[in-house]
């Protein structure tokens, strides 16, 4: 783990948060009922503060922070839609009664076998033609170049709830910076709130390897047997290291972007170039309906 990752805050450092001594009146305190007014003023700015409570050098406050971090964003996360529908297709499907018309060629052994009297017909060997919706699996990108923390981790905390709360058992998490963190394995159970928590553990480090990331995006995907993979990228798109994002980007199957609101210049343009679709996000209260516009 990087110095950048193991750094804290100290209380003097949170303390320039104005609403810091309301939610926090004395050491190792959080006043969850204060944080529950703090939501409803700003809820922006307070989840900000949040996020950066959760590397307090105070081990109590530290913890109390994480725990209520990551059911509050998991909470936030389930505003909207719940998951992309993708695209239904006519398959061949084992027979159930009412789930689709009869597939005569495929079945038509088992037919002739029963001698022309139905009652005598093996179901477990027939076989119907039904539509069906196939998985989606999701890879979230989290940029987490530079300075990152407050609202930028924030949102990028809720964005990785919300991935968890759309598709649940076919997602998986990278930050990247001038490496990829692989915060959750698209093949490795581990609890939306556990992944949230690994997400806020994450402080800013370094230049941005865009490139590695959307490679490394390419990899967890393929690691789904899902009929649609989407590759979810949270970032300026401003990549400083060698290696072509662009040729990265074209051998993904699908790429959405959520740029920050106000700073997307380089992303809109990186997503023309690749054929992606983009959206922006003004901070964490704002990412969860983006990710729910882009992916629809």
């Amino acid at each position: 783990m990087s110095q950048a990752q193991k750094k804290t805050t100290s209380r003097r450092e949170l303390a320039r948060n104005p609403r810091f001594e309301q939610v926090s009146p004395e050491v190792g305190e959080l006043d969850e009922a204060a944080l529950d007014d703090s939501m409803r003023d700003d809820p922006d700015e307070t989840m900000a503060m949040l996020a950066d409570l959760t590397a307090a050098t105070d081990p109590k406050l530290r913890e109390l922070a994480r725990r209520l971090a990551g059911r509050l964003f998991l909470e936030i996360s389930r505003r909207g839609p719940t998951r992309p529908k993708g695209v239904g297709k006519l398959v061949e499907q084992r027979y159930r009664p009412d789930a689709g018309d009869l597939d005569i060629d495929a079945s038509m052994e088992a037919i002739v076998d029963a001698g022309g009297d139905p009652r005598r017909v093996d179901a477990e060997r027939l076989r119907i033609r039904g539509w069906v919706q196939p998985g989606t699996a999701l890879c979230l990108m989290v940029d987490r170049s530079g300075s990152m923390g407050g609202k930028p981790l924030a949102t990028s905390a809720v964005a990785a709830a919300a991935v968890a709360w759309r598709s649940p058992v076919d997602y998986s998490v990278l930050a990247f910076g001038k490496d990829v963190v692989v915060a959750k394995s698209q093949d490795v159970q581990k609890s939306g709130e556990q992944v949230v928590n690994d997400v806020l553990s994450l402080r800013g480090f370094g230049t941005t390897d865009l490139a590695g990331a959307l490679m490394v995006a390419g990899e967890q995907l393929g690691r789904s047997r899902a009929g649609r993979k989407v590759a979810i990228l949270l970032s300026d798109c401003r990549s400083t290291v060698e290696g072509d994002p662009l040729v990265a980007a074209r051998g993904l199957d699908e790429l959405v972007i959520v740029a920050p609101e106000g700073d997307s210049d380089e992303a809109e343009a990186f997503a023309r170039r690749v054929g992606a679709r983009l959206t922006t996000a003004s901070g964490p209260s704002s990412v969860v309906q983006a990710l729910a516009d882009v992916l629809s």
